[in-house]
């Protein structure tokens, strides 16, 4: 229920509907009332009218006669009667509306005064006398009877309400969708691009919110295009300028006279020299100019173990015959062997196994080391982290192996993971998606 109404074209369906609701309910009761206001009025001024006709037609009548033709002429709402003497006392407690029907009265018949009609009214609201004097100073006196008011139309009401109430929301729904459809489809192309994608324009339709935000994020895309750009041109200046002057101080090392001089210095410079490749690898991220095609991961993965053990090092691999990603060669290659050197450097050996998971190519390489506290995994995927406590300078290495390692695998849709091994060492997990020529 909540992520329903998370949506957008489902919350103005919601607004919409509520306030038609209510409005509509506002004019049911306002009409009602008016109605039931106009029928009271409507059968006050028919009450009137009657009251005035008995008057007429009793004063042509004959004294002796006049209760018969009061009586003939009785009906409805009245009770009418003739007498000498007027029946109804005046201000009896009479209800404001018997007081305005009187009123109505003196309108029809001008030659009343204020003292010949009299209009008294019991315990029962709906029941009221009224004497009204006949020219020759007899009375009519009128027993009247209040109309029942009518049942509002309920189930009508109703009915009405739920009709409109759907089909307000169904309209609501369809502008809502037809409005927020260029913001989904602006969504679905944002998501669809993977991370190391060229700039892809977004199409600039729609209203003219939609169409700003579209142009505002083109904007962006293209000032992000263009500070990448001049970021790749100040580290290509930087790579030169760097490496030039540490070339020239390996060709002046062989000028030390002292060997061993010579050979500490030597380390430096390379030391130097890593520190500097490392650092630039990681602000150069994963070349866009590589292309992406099918790989086979185990030959890949193969090539690095092979080239370990040319080294003297300890590794073994445990994979299928063939398991094929989708992927940039050199860095996936710069990732497995950034995790390769990282579980040689700090466990001695490196255990490295490949499981096809059907649609997941899943690489672990595990170490024999102290591994890693389990509240430093995060941080030590961070650029420039070293954790002293189970690294140390003799290893090399400036804190950006598993940070370079982490961006290549982001860059391929998949994810790095850390964690300690159960029989101890680190075990360092790689999932990527595989081809869908091989997955399907």
């Amino acid at each position: 229920m909540i992520r329903a109404l998370d949506s957008l074209a489902v919350r103005t369906a919601v607004v919409a509907v509520a306030g038609i609701v209510v409005v509509h309910v506002l004019s049911l009761w306002t009409y009602e009332h008016a109605r039931e206001r106009e029928r009271h009025a409507a059968h006050a001024i028919r009450l009137a009218d009657q009251i005035v006709a008995l008057r007429r037609s009793l004063a042509a009548a004959a004294p002796d006669s006049r209760e018969d033709v009061a009586h003939e002429l009785s009906g409805g709402a009245v009770d009418a009667h003739w007498s000498r003497e007027a029946m109804a006392a005046s201000g009896a407690h009479a209800g404001e509306g018997w007081q305005r029907l009187a009123d109505d009265v003196r309108t029809l018949a001008p030659d009343l005064g204020p003292r010949d009609i009299q209009v008294g009214a019991g315990s029962d609201p709906h029941l009221s006398l009224i004497a009204v004097r006949l020219p020759d100073g007899s009375w009519l006196n009128a027993r009247l009877f209040a109309s029942v008011p009518q049942a509002a139309g309920t189930h009508g009401s109703l009915l009405s309400t739920t009709l409109m109430a759907a089909g307000v929301l169904l309209l609501s729904l369809a502008i809502a969708a037809w409005l927020t459809r260029p913001l989904r489809a602006m969504a679905r192309t944002v998501a669809a691009l993977p991370p190391a994608a060229p700039m892809a324009r977004l199409p600039e339709t729609g209203p003219r919110e939609v169409r700003e935000l579209a142009h505002a994020f083109n904007g962006m895309q293209a000032r992000i295009a263009e500070l990448m750009e001049r970021r790749t041109q100040a580290l290509a200046a930087v790579s030169h300028d760097l490496r030039t002057p540490m070339t020239r101080l390996s060709f002046r090392l062989e000028d030390v006279p002292d060997a061993g001089l010579r050979a500490a210095m030597a380390a430096d410079v390379a030391e130097m020299e890593q520190m500097v490749e490392a650092t630039l690898s990681y602000l150069r991220g994963e070349a866009a100019s590589e292309p992406v095609r099918a790989l086979d991961l185990v030959a890949l993965v193969e090539t690095v173990v092979d080239d370990a053990r040319d080294r003297g090092r300890s590794a073994d691999l445990s994979a299928p015959p063939r398991l094929v990603v989708e992927g940039r060669l050199v860095s996936l290659k710069r990732a497995v062997s950034n995790l390769m050197e990282n579980a040689l450097a700090y466990g001695g050996t490196a255990h490295v196994t490949l499981v096809d998971t059907g649609a997941e190519a899943v690489l672990t390489v595990r170490d024999n080391g102290p591994g890693i506290p389990e509240d430093q995994l995060a941080a030590v995927l961070e650029p420039f982290v070293r954790l002293d406590a189970s690294r140390s300078r003799s290893t090399g290495g400036v804190g950006l192996g598993l940070t370079i390692a982490r961006d290549a695998v982001a860059a391929h849709g998949g994810a790095l993971t850390l964690a300690n091994a159960g029989g101890g060492g680190l075990a360092a997990t790689i999932r990527l998606p595989k081809a869908q020529t091989e997955t399907n």
